[in-house]
């Protein structure tokens, strides 16, 4: 392969590069350096480990299993969009919006689902 055939592949794979990864949840850019994680649409539990899997930063990712269990987001919550419209997700897609696209902050389960699960 000569010089310029390189040349044009390089240029070529450049924008593949530099393509931005997008949380599909929050449809925020993903920083290189910031946490995320892939979310089961359909949970592992549930027979989701061959089922599609989402890029999402790592505090969209526990906001999800901060607030339902396995068994709901199996049921009512296995795609993106249902997700978004779920009004609790909603509010905090709402407040997210406002921070940089790298941030991380812990995330507590929620009381309604610590009382269910009777743990923690």
């Amino acid at each position: 392969m000569g010089r310029r055939q390189r040349r044009w592949r390089e240029e070529q794979a450049e924008p593949l590069r530099e393509a931005p990864v997008v949380c599909a949840l929050c449809e925020r850019p993903i920083p290189p350096d910031a946490r995320s994680s892939l979310h089961h649409l359909t949970p592992k539990l549930k027979g989701g480990a061959k089922a599609g899997t989402v890029r999402l930063h790592q505090i969209c990712h526990s906001a999800i299993h901060a607030r339902y269990s396995e068994a709901e987001i199996a049921r009512r919550l296995a795609d993106v969009d249902a997700l978004r419209a779920d009004p609790e997700l909603a509010r905090f897609l709402a407040w997210l919006q406002g921070k940089p696209d790298g941030f991380h902050a812990a995330t507590r389960m929620t009381r309604r689902l610590r009382e269910t699960r009777g743990d923690r």
